[in-house]
């Protein structure tokens, strides 16, 4: 006869069980009252109305302990993505697909900043042990974590994805050397990831003195 399974392992089993069918990012799109989100759908978006990373500058801690500020990505083109370490499933293979695009686009001039939202449990230690296992460069990756209001500030003024407390998109957005949102594809959809690589190679491409559209560089619609 079958022994019964105890009612706590149970619902931890429920619990499992959920998170391995829907994932743990959240489908609606961060939508700015003021102007339509810059990330619609799977498609870039237009250069004139999206955010410029200057207008919402942030310092947070990387996986090596040490404090990084979005000033030093002035001049890279660079993704942005959320994840959190315990993530059951999805941001495992999330960040997988962004350690092959790191391997395949091999440039120093471009480079990953992943946002933790859970910041209680992801710290510089854990980050640091979790990077490794993608043997991620801390030059061309870096894992941030800090205060979490500080964090879904980010991720929603900035990423312009929704992001709570354990809970996120699976989107990568992409910036140019001016620090404009470019666009952002889903990370776990082979024909998206393929937009998303040639994304980051044309805006590579682009000159590096290219000016904001309709205004100086850096100046915001």
């Amino acid at each position: 006869m079958a022994t019964p399974i105890a009612p706590r392992c149970f619902a931890a089993f429920l619990v499992w069980l959920l998170f391995a069918v829907v994932g743990c990012s959240k489908p609606a799109p961060i939508v700015n009252e003021s102007r339509p989100a810059p990330v619609v759908g799977k498609v870039a978006v237009d250069e004139e109305t999206s955010p410029n990373l200057a207008d919402t500058p942030f310092t947070l801690t990387d996986q090596t302990g040490k404090e990084f500020s979005s000033e030093s990505l002035e001049g890279k083109v660079w993704m942005g993505a959320i994840f959190f370490a315990n993530c059951p499933g999805p941001c495992f293979r999330e960040n997988q697909v962004i350690a092959d695009i790191l391997r395949e686009i091999n440039d120093p001039r471009f480079m990953v900043v992943s946002l933790t939202c859970d910041p209680a449990n992801d710290t510089p230690e854990a980050l640091a042990k979790y990077a490794a296992r993608f043997e991620a460069d801390p030059a061309r990756w870096k894992f941030l974590t800090g205060d979490l209001a500080r964090i879904e500030q980010v991720g929603q003024k900035t990423f312009r994805l929704p992001v709570e407390l354990g809970v996120h998109s699976e989107r990568g957005v992409v910036f140019d050397r001016q620090g404009r949102l470019r666009g952002g594809y889903h990370l776990l959809e082979p024909d998206r990831v393929a937009l998303l690589k040639k994304l980051i190679l044309d805006v590579l491409a682009e000159p590096s003195s290219a000016a904001r559209p309709g205004g100086p560089q850096g100046a915001t619609p």
